[in-house]
């Protein structure tokens, strides 16, 4: 019995010195695990969290909607119906990479080489002229060895930022600059026009106006922008026999619903087939053999068939309350490149989903727009994260614990026991 107590009495002094070990192994974890980011958990901003909360739920949720969406055609078509998903996987994974770079690089060091990557994106542009892969149409695509990228949804981001830059300082910079950051933009609408991409070119036209608009340019010489932009795009579907067809079958799909209003009427009634609560997630009929483009343009309406008007709504809402977070991150910025960068990234990401929605439901002529952290293609998903963890970043820095060497010294100050 004196053996057994022994024995008892060593098993209970050895219980708290195993849990401090695993407490100091989990205090270590924490430790490895906030030295990866660059403002401690607790010192980020709400907003900051539940931004990252939202994107993390949008890309799982993307996830899952693209495997519904795109299974059936993956078995038929590639002999494995996860074949697109995992590629999409690959993609959401080197694309977080790029969101972990942008919420950890200080603001200003994407501001300095925005211009470069500017220029690099706009020469890719114009090569997809000569090289560039044809699909559908549409010339926006170039293949790099095994990898096909799209330059025209990869700029975007830079384009947020460098129109930051200009717009910021457009009062203390002189006229050479203007006039050529103004041509480069101009040249490079006209270059994403031609491949022919009339939507991408009509929401950076609309992001950079917007973004001059929050500056204070002069509102007259936005006017007449807006005139001149609007004049571009209706003398582009004039010219295009296309373009033209589909802004007639948009306004009457069922004129003509075996050929220019096909896509169009297929959305609408998987639309309406979803009725109050959908058919329920993987049961999609439209997906089968009807909806064109399921994975990628009318992702949406695979969505609104399998979650009906509820599960619509709730997207909406969703996308609304990221707006707000964005515009509350743009007032809390302390300068006004970050206000302005924040107003672009939520315009691109918000701003393009309704764009797509809109194309699904029959409120705008079906274009070409991807809806973001949904639509298949690694171009979208790394542009689309790489902008939101520039959006995160801006959210940092307007806590004044990041960005700068003054700042970095009031943390000190603020937290000396760190």
């Amino acid at each position: 019995m004196s053996s057994f107590s022994e024995i008892r009495s060593d098993l209970r002094q050895s219980r708290p010195r195993k849990s401090k070990s695993l407490s100091a192994i989990d205090s270590r974890k924490i430790h490895i695990w906030e030295k990866l980011l660059p403002l401690p958990w607790d010192d980020w901003p709400p907003e900051g969290r539940l931004l990252i909360a939202l994107i993390s739920f949008w890309s799982l949720a993307g996830l899952f909607v693209l495997g519904s969406a795109s299974w059936w055609v993956a078995s038929r078509e590639m002999g494995d119906g996860a074949y697109y998903l995992k590629r999409q996987i690959i993609w959401l994974i080197t694309s977080w990479s790029l969101l972990g770079l942008a919420i950890s690089t200080n603001l200003r060091s994407w501001l300095k080489c925005s211009g470069g990557m500017l220029l690099i994106g706009l020469l890719l542009i114009f090569t997809t002229h000569f090289f560039g892969v044809t699909i559908n149409g549409s010339t926006r695509w170039l293949m790099i060895g095994i990898i096909q990228i799209q330059p025209s949804e990869l700029i975007k981001p830079f384009a947020i930022l460098q129109a930051a830059n200009l717009f910021s300082q457009w009062d203390r910079i002189n006229t050479d600059q203007k006039v050529f950051w103004l041509t480069i933009f101009g040249i490079l609408l006209v270059f994403i026009l031609f491949q022919p991409n009339l939507s991408t070119a009509a929401l950076l036209g609309f992001l950079l106006w917007l973004i001059a608009l929050a500056a204070g340019v002069r509102f007259r010489s936005l006017f007449l922008t807006a005139l001149t932009g609007i004049s571009i795009g209706a003398t582009s579907i004039l010219l295009k026999d296309y373009q033209r067809m589909r802004v007639i079958s948009f306004l009457d799909p069922w004129q003509d619903p075996q050929g220019n209003g096909y896509q169009l009427v297929q959305s609408l009634l998987a639309i309406g087939s979803g009725g109050w609560f959908g058919e329920g997630y993987g049961l999609s009929t439209q997906k089968l053999q009807y909806l064109p483009f399921r994975s990628t343009d009318f992702i949406y309406s695979v969505f609104a068939e399998e979650f009906g008007f509820l599960g619509s709504v709730m997207f909406l809402l969703f996308l609304t309350l990221f707006a707000f977070l964005g515009l509350r991150i743009a007032l809390q910025s302390q300068t006004n490149q970050s206000k302005l960068v924040a107003i672009g990234c939520c315009t691109i990401l918000v701003g393009q989903s309704v764009m797509n929605i809109s194309v699904a439901s029959g409120l705008m002529p079906t274009t070409g727009l991807p809806l973001p952290l949904m639509s298949y293609g690694g171009s979208s998903l790394i542009s689309s994260l790489l902008i939101a963890g520039l959006l995160l970043r801006c959210s940092l820095e307007s806590t004044g614990l990041v960005g700068g060497l003054e700042i970095r010294k009031r943390k000190n100050q603020i937290r000396p026991n760190n």
